[in-house]
């Protein structure tokens, strides 16, 4: 499982003293709530897709969202932002 860790200044670890009772706590909730809207899009996106193209819709949401990385129905934002990337350089090498 992968561990993400946050570096935070004394000023900034005051402030969100101030807003949460648990700073960890707070911030684990932001996180995972973050990443369950995220699955929920994978999950809608992929079951339309499935259903599109007649294939199997995986069992669970966890083999759901698997599914959708591995074949290609949703990218990284990564591989988006690089995709993005690429496509303005070659439209300003045909525009110059």
């Amino acid at each position: 499982m992968p561990n993400i860790t946050i570096a935070l200044t004394d000023t900034q670890s005051a402030g969100l003293e101030y807003a949460a009772l648990s700073p960890q706590e707070w911030a684990e909730n932001a996180v995972t709530e973050r990443a369950r809207i995220a699955n929920d899009e994978i999950v809608n996106m992929t079951v339309q897709h499935c259903l599109d193209n007649s294939v199997q819709v995986p069992a669970t949401r966890e083999d759901i969202v698997a599914y959708a990385f591995a074949n290609g129905v949703v990218k990284t934002a990564a591989e988006r932002q690089a995709e993005a990337e690429a496509a303005a350089a070659a439209m300003a090498e045909q525009g110059a």
